[in-house]
């Protein structure tokens, strides 16, 4: 019997280590869109932004994350300006960050505020979840300080 389990405990310990491998285990809100191919171009918005460390932080923070397709959509000329102005660009992506965990079980038909200081309308319908006027695609990517909603759409914030 004894041998049966000192057998055993090497494929537990191959086991325990496939499970601790970079890109399964919990990382923060920046590493985990970072580790995802569909939101590369966020990504690199985020590192061009300064916005990495805000969302490496303790949180809890929600990010209602564009995919590439997302930013597909939207004009080349407003993209151009966007990559022209870096205030205004930071000001676009923090308007996707809410400064607290929100998972898509949580989200109630409202206002909350975002990190660029205008409300974000959320809503929910049965298994559906949007923000202002875009759809959450895949909801509740949990990370270490917050989730990760992706989203259809880029939102812009309003202007003032």
């Amino acid at each position: 019997m004894n041998r049966r389990l000192l057998a055993l405990i090497p494929a537990a310990l191959l086991l325990a280590a496939c499970a601790s491998q970079p890109g399964s285990s919990p990382a923060s809100v920046a590493d985990t869109i970072a580790r995802d191919p569909q939101l590369s171009t966020l990504n690199g918005l985020v590192q061009q932004a300064g916005l990495a460390d805000t969302l490496k932080a303790a949180g809890p923070v929600t990010l209602f994350a564009p995919t590439n397709d997302a930013f597909k959509a939207v004009p080349a000329k407003t993209m151009e300006a966007l990559g022209k102005d870096p205030a205004q660009l930071k000001a676009v992506l923090a308007y996707h960050v809410v400064p607290a965990k929100v998972t898509a079980a949580e989200v109630k038909p409202g206002n909350v505020k975002s990190a660029q200081g205008a409300n974000l309308a959320l809503a929910r319908a049965g298994q559906f979840v949007t923000v202002e006027d875009a759809m959450v695609e895949k909801a509740d990517i949990l990370a270490t300080n917050g989730v990760v909603h992706k989203v259809d759409r880029v939102l812009m914030p309003p202007r003032r």
